[in-house]
This record gives C-alpha cells, structure tokens and sequence, in this order.
C-alpha cells in the first residue's frame, strides 16, 4: 500500500521556504522584531514538518515491517527502527530534533528558540532525505 507523501512534501516544502526566506531577509536585520518574527515561522515550520517525519516513519513501518510493537513504541525505539530499515541515516539527529520539538512546547526562552532555529536548519537537510527515501520505497 502507498503513502500519500503529498502532505510531507508540502511541509518540507515550507520549512525549507521559511529557511531561505529568513536567511534572505535578516541579513541587515539582527536584534529586530522583524527577525525574531520571521524565526518565530521557522520553528513553527519546524514543529510542524517533524511530526509529520516521524509519523510518516510509522506508517511506513506499521505497514512494511508488520510488527504489532510499532503502535506502542516509543520515539527513539521508533527511530532505531527506522534507521535499521534504512528510513533515516543518523538516529542521532533525530533524538536531537524531538528534544529540540519538546523544547518549543514547553517554554518560550529567546536562547531555546536560537537553539530551535538553528537545529530547524540542520533538521531540513534529515527532513528532503526522508522524504526522497519514503518516495523511493513508497510501493
């Protein structure tokens, strides 16, 4: 059964549109509302694009692998998992990227969101690489 990643290319889509726009735009503009606003959309894209990464890695599990643990699993099981049916290259940067989501959730803190941010720039990288995997193995 296919997935329909139409809903992840459009989320990696923005997050990677809110990225260029940001480093377009705050050039000249450091300390500003107008780049505390156009992060504020980055982490928000963020937010957004992880969830629906690490659920497409559960779909995709639930109906390739057929192991009735995967409904219960918890998120770095979840991501082990996937990195062993070569889903995600680096486990690792994915149990930074839901430590950096469940820091957004939680608190508003100007050096979290910085962190946020910059993790969000490293994360769109892990996210395009998904999706092209998920694309190629979707059948």
């Amino acid at each position: 059964m296919a997935l329909d990643l139409s809903s992840l290319r459009k989320a990696v889509a923005s997050l990677e549109r809110a990225i260029k726009v940001v480093s377009t735009q705050i050039k000249n503009q450091v300390g500003t509302d107008q780049e505390e606003v156009l992060r504020a959309g980055v982490i928000q894209n963020f937010e957004f694009t992880y969830e629906i990464c690490w659920k497409f890695m559960k779909r995709w599990l639930e109906i390739n692998i057929s192991d009735p643990a995967i409904d219960g699993m918890s998120r770095k099981e979840l991501f082990r998992m996937a990195a062993e049916s070569q889903l995600i290259n680096n486990v690792e940067n994915w149990f930074f990227y839901h430590k950096a989501r469940n820091e957004t959730s939680h608190t508003y803190n100007s050096e979290i969101a910085q962190n946020v941010y910059l993790a969000a720039i490293n994360f769109i990288v892990d996210a395009k690489a998904l999706l092209l995997i998920l694309e190629s193995k979707n059948d």
